[in-house]
């Protein structure tokens, strides 16, 4: 047993409600679902949820980083996201790491390995609202 394990809740964009096995969202914005992931002060998995997208990319209102912050995340884990939303993220305290790869499953044994970056710029792609 490591000593550097910390309980967490993590927040990761996915493509669907498979939970520990779904795929990675390309950009946290865009996603059409949040796996949202709790773990123990042993890096243990202790619950998983799904929640849906809710923002105005998906007939919403608001952004979603928003409506993650009442989620009351640790960490975000995602392969892309936008300045807007890094740095809300980053101005609450929540890190914000890329994603190595593309399963919540994966990217969670990597979480508690340490292994992933934080990520430090936002995605500069256009943005159709």
């Amino acid at each position: 047993m490591r000593s550097d394990k910390t309980k967490a809740r993590i927040v990761i964009p996915v493509e669907d409600d498979s939970v520990l096995n779904a795929q990675l969202a390309q950009h946290f914005g865009r996603a059409p679902f949040y796996a949202v992931i709790s773990l123990d002060e042993n890096g243990q998995v202790t619950n998983v949820e799904t929640v849906k997208n809710v923002g105005e990319h998906f007939g919403g209102e608001g952004h979603m980083h928003d409506h993650i912050l009442e989620l009351k995340p640790d960490a975000i884990i995602t392969h892309g996201i936008g300045p807007r939303g890094l740095s809300g993220f980053q101005n609450m305290r929540i890190a914000v790491l890329k994603a190595n790869s593309d399963t919540v499953k994966e990217v969670i044994n990597a979480y508690k390995k340490g292994a992933l970056q934080e990520l430090t710029e936002g995605c500069l792609h256009s943005h159709s609202h």
